[in-house]
């Protein structure tokens, strides 16, 4: 089988799908691996470490049986797909049906790492939490950035300083990682979570639990079942009354495919104190704070809000490391004696898939 690493197009991509460690592995399990010239070079992994690894370097990736991506294809790149090749990569099903559609066309079939089933069996391919993990460590360094106090609490000669108060909204993986960071920078953190079977996991970390007295339910993909309005009511009023006691506010909260989850309206925003940090890592979908502009960084209130998008790439050596290892573990799974072998009976290779060349009208 044949593997494709293109050089990512859509802007700020600094990503790669494949890093040279794991090129590596596959060469020797009977793979051919063609990377486009460059594709690792924003992220700190040059060509030469490609050609060592086993790579051929080629100007045309999109001539492999099995393209691997990060990003979604433009419609350009989309356009160099043929009829029967396979596309791996975040495809955003849920919301970008005009790109899914485009690639049932050509025939592609495709995968979407957004679509790994969260079981057992696929922990090793879920891309979803491992970039998770790099965006709740880079949000709270974002945040010790901007504010203007220290995190940890300090004895010096001129007195004692007190450490900063961290609230974390939502505790899955980035939100775990987020608070395992503020943590170490030595702040005095609390979670928060509509799901209760959480908190024991907030609380192992050395965080304090938040009792809004809102709870909702886990769906099966581990994610936290929607509020009702009047929960979503009652959660933004206990939040505002308790969020002037934070210096910073870290949002984690996204529902798949929907947009993201009002948590701090307005009002609340112009309660906290002035110097405090907001880093709401739900901007690309809406935003947890209302006052949240997706992909800039603004003050309201005195109050810094930091709506930045895809902040893996910002990290994008260890971002790439982590997600090379999802993709190749995928690969294995496709194509186990490094040749390709679909089996759609099959619960991962069901669930990832979004377009099948048989779905393509005749």
């Amino acid at each position: 089988m044949r593997v494709g690493v293109p050089k990512e197009s859509a802007e700020g991509e600094r990503r790669v799908a494949l890093v040279p460690e794991l090129v590596g592995k596959l060469v020797e399990g009977g793979c051919e691996i063609l990377v486009e010239p460059g594709a690792g070079d924003a992220a700190s992994f040059p060509d030469a470490s490609y050609r060592d690894a086993g790579a051929r370097l080629d100007g045309d990736p999109y001539q492999a049986d099995a393209v691997v991506k990060v990003q979604k294809p433009s419609a350009e790149e989309a356009a160099r797909l043929r009829d029967g090749q396979v596309l791996i990569g975040f495809l955003q099903p849920l919301t970008d049906k005009e790109g899914i559609e485009r690639l049932a066309q050509q025939g592609v079939t495709a995968f979407a790492m957004e679509s790994i089933p969260r079981i057992t069996r696929a922990q090793p391919m879920d891309a979803l939490s491992s970039q998770a993990t790099v965006s709740g460590y880079k949000a709270t360094l974002l945040a010790a950035e901007r504010l203007p106090k220290f995190f940890p609490m300090l004895m010096t000669a001129a007195g004692t300083v007190a450490p900063a108060k961290v609230l974390v909204l939502g505790a899955g993986v980035a939100g775990l990682q987020a608070i395992a960071t503020a943590r170490r920078l030595g702040a005095v953190v609390t979670g928060f979570d509509v799901r209760p079977v959480v908190r024991e996991q907030i609380e192992s970390l050395g965080a304090n639990w938040l009792d809004l007295g809102v709870v909702g339910e886990e769906t099966e993909g581990g994610y936290a079942q929607e509020l009702t309005e009047e929960q979503q009511r009652r959660q933004q009023e206990e939040l505002e009354e308790r969020l002037p006691e934070f210096d910073v506010v870290v949002t984690t909260a996204l529902i798949p495919g929907r947009p993201a989850p009002r948590l701090i309206p307005a009002s609340a925003v112009a309660a906290m104190r002035p110097g405090s940090v907001i880093v709401d890592l739900a901007a690309e979908t809406g935003g947890n704070c209302e006052l949240t502009n997706p992909g800039e960084e603004v003050v309201r209130e005195d109050v810094t809000i930091l709506g930045f998008t895809n902040l893996p790439s910002t990290m994008p050596f260890h971002a790439s490391q982590l997600y090379a290892r999802n993709v190749s573990a995928l690969l294995h799974h496709l194509a186990p004696e490094g040749e390709l072998v679909l089996d759609f009976d099959d619960e991962i290779t069901a669930g990832a898939c979004v377009t099948r060349r048989e779905e393509v009208p005749a």
